[in-house]
């Protein structure tokens, strides 16, 4: 994957999307602001995480103390949601996500703890849970932590963004926390990313990624991820309604998404 730090233009991070399907910037997130996100989500999930419960967790596993928070941006009586709201119409970030896909609208906020000893997930594309339609939707995922192999860091196929949505098969629920999983294309192959607190990578809805177990001893891998779709669009699945417009203007001429397209019923969020 081309590294950024050689390539900082704007003209430049989109030849690299362009040829790769996912760019990272770094520093993008200032250390204050990124301290700001850890302890705002730490000090929530502390507190009660009781409403982010993942289905089928079992009670011993360490993502059943710390479930990833699914539309924190909807839940803004508390910091962390205040926060997710502010971040996701963030100027820094939307300037470079309209470079990449056009002028967009905010489809969902996730954020991860992944604690240590935490299982990873399993190979996947976003874009078979978001279904934007006719173009494909955006991550933008945000480091809270240094990332890297070790603590369970984003794997990603560049150049899978030229493939289909590729029906998933069965993972390997020893390693993954979520049941499906997609097969590498043939002649691609997996690069392992390396970020630190405030970096953020970028990628596009049919790019193939995932992530190994976090095998560290006492590092989290936290991360706050936003996904954006086209304002072109004319189909999102219903999951992700209200989109969010830059400037909080009402969002209309978009309609649901039925069905899961060639591979039929999916879940309803972008993992």
């Amino acid at each position: 994957m081309s590294m950024v730090e050689e390539r900082r233009s704007t003209e430049s991070l989109a030849e690299v999307y362009r040829n790769e399907g996912v760019v990272q910037v770094p520093g993008l997130i200032t250390g204050d602001e990124v301290e700001q996100i850890r302890t705002a989500f730490m000090s929530e999930v502390e507190r009660d995480a009781s409403w982010a419960r993942d289905k089928g967790v079992p009670a011993d596993d360490p993502l059943a103390r710390y479930p990833r928070f699914i539309h924190p941006h909807r839940q803004e009586e508390m910091e962390a949601g205040r926060i997710a709201r502010r971040l996701l119409t963030d100027e820094r970030i939307l300037s470079l996500v309209t470079a990449l896909i056009g002028p967009a609208l905010g489809a969902q906020s996730m954020f991860y703890f992944k604690p240590p000893g935490a299982r990873g997930q399993a190979l996947h594309q976003d874009n078979i849970f978001l279904r934007a339609h006719p173009e494909t939707c955006l991550a933008a995922w945000i480091a809270i932590d240094h990332v890297d192999a070790e603590n369970g860091g984003l794997m990603v196929v560049p150049g899978s963004h030229v493939t289909e949505i590729v029906c998933p098969e069965e993972a390997d629920l020893a390693e993954s926390f979520t049941p499906d999983q997609v097969p590498i294309p043939e002649g691609m192959h997996t690069v392992q990313t390396k970020m630190a607190p405030g970096d953020v990578l970028f990628f596009h809805g049919s790019v193939v990624h995932g992530s190994r177990p976090n095998s560290s001893a006492d590092r989290f891998r936290r991360s706050l991820i936003f996904h954006y779709v086209p304002q072109t669009s004319t189909e999102v699945a219903s999951f992700y309604f209200p989109l969010v417009h830059p400037e909080h203007q009402p969002v209309e001429g978009i309609g649901v998404a039925t069905g899961g397209g060639p591979c039929g019923e999916f879940g309803e969020m972008a993992h």
